[in-house]
């Protein structure tokens, strides 16, 4: 399983709105612990401001059990979710952000802040750089040392990593592939090394 996820530390927009101020901060969590600490970390940072409202997608995009999200003393429905909707909208996991308002004193009524709380997290979206992260799991292959250099290449070619590696009387690795291309990779290894190679699953 692979998705792209926030390669940049931290990104930060900030714009003001009929007086209030806005500021949206996103950021790289795994997991929804993360997540709930970046929200307070965030909170810590700003304590004057009125409220500290935040979304996450904090595994992979299609884990509705990493997200989560919070209106923070708005309106029911007008910050949280539209925040959600725009990490959701951008194919993102692993990704939080976190809008702080200071009240200016103007009520944007329940229109106005949709559209402001979901406009500050598609702004600081932009700016994020994305990077692939592949979701492996571990198999374990023993192979003659006469078989390793063209075993290696196959695993470049396939973009599997090799995790450990012990030389004995054979060469025993384990190595991490991703899931979705497990049949694929086994097909290649039994036409390459004529049915010789044969992965199994590491304990």
């Amino acid at each position: 399983m692979e998705f792209f996820i926030p390669n940049t530390q931290q990104t930060i927009f900030e714009e003001e709105i009929k007086k209030s101020r806005f500021i949206t901060y996103i950021r790289h969590t795994e997991g929804l612990e993360e997540a709930k600490a970046f929200w307070a970390e965030v909170k810590a940072l700003h304590p004057q401001a009125r409220h500290h409202c935040w979304a996450c997608v904090a595994g992979s995009p299609n884990d509705s059990q990493q997200y989560g999200f919070s209106d923070d003393g708005e309106p029911s429905g007008t910050a949280g979710k539209p925040m959600l909707n725009h990490l959701q909208g951008s194919g993102l996991g692993e990704i939080s952000a976190v809008v702080v308002r200071y009240y200016g004193g103007v009520l944007l009524g329940t229109g106005g802040l949709v559209k402001a709380y979901g406009n500050g997290v598609q702004q600081a979206l932009q700016q994020v750089e994305k990077i692939r992260k592949v979701l492996r799991e571990s198999y374990r292959l023993q192979c003659e040392y006469d078989q390793f250099h063209s075993l290696q290449n196959l695993l470049d070619e396939q973009d599997i990593i090799i995790l450990e590696q012990e030389f004995a009387e054979k060469i025993n690795l384990t190595i991490g592939i991703n899931p979705s291309y497990l049949s694929q990779i086994e097909n290649l290894l039994t036409q390459r090394f004529s049915g010789k190679l044969v992965l199994s699953e590491a304990v």
